[in-house]
């Protein structure tokens, strides 16, 4: 796999490990935010293991909180967040190092169809905002259907899919 031109298989597990966290953001089905802390600490962790000082961190985090209508809730813990809020909470945490690929992998499947449509909206408009990559998995075909590019996997083959 080449990441912008490098070969990740002779890379060192430190190399990988920074190219992960630099350049690419990941977005699960389930939000993976640590419950002992707050949203917008939570945001900042991955800058925190880039060695980034608390208050630029801290900064930036309220920045991306804003975007994703979250300013008011970034002293709560995920427990006192819906699970919209939970996700939209792990986008900024997905995206707060600038990455250049986003991988999201259900990112709306724990969510009802209303929350799910205004998170994956909220998704598509910080791709094209953050002009990134993006592979999106997903098996909502509303959702699908809203990408530029599908591609549907089927056993080993590719197959791309027109609406």
């Amino acid at each position: 796999i080449l990441v912008n031109g490098h070969d990740t298989d002779s890379l060192s597990d430190l190399e990988k490990t920074m190219l992960r966290s630099r350049q690419i953001g990941f977005v699960y089905q389930f939000h993976n935010l640590l419950p002992e802390f707050s949203a917008l600490e939570n945001v900042c962790i991955p800058q925190w293991c880039l060695g980034v000082n608390q208050r630029d961190a801290e900064e930036k985090s309220r920045d991306l909180l804003e975007k994703v209508g979250l300013s008011n809730r970034k002293h709560h813990r995920p427990a006192e967040l819906s699970g919209g809020e939970q996700q939209r909470v792990a986008l900024c945490r997905a995206l707060i190092n600038d990455p250049q690929i986003l991988l999201a992998d259900e990112p709306t499947g724990n969510l009802d169809p209303e929350t799910s449509q205004q998170v994956f909206e909220l998704i598509l408009r910080l791709v094209k905002l953050n002009n990134l990559s993006s592979l999106i998995v997903s098996h909502n075909i509303g959702l699908v259907k809203q990408m530029d590019r599908v591609v549907r996997l089927n056993g080993r083959n590719l197959e791309p899919m027109h609406f």
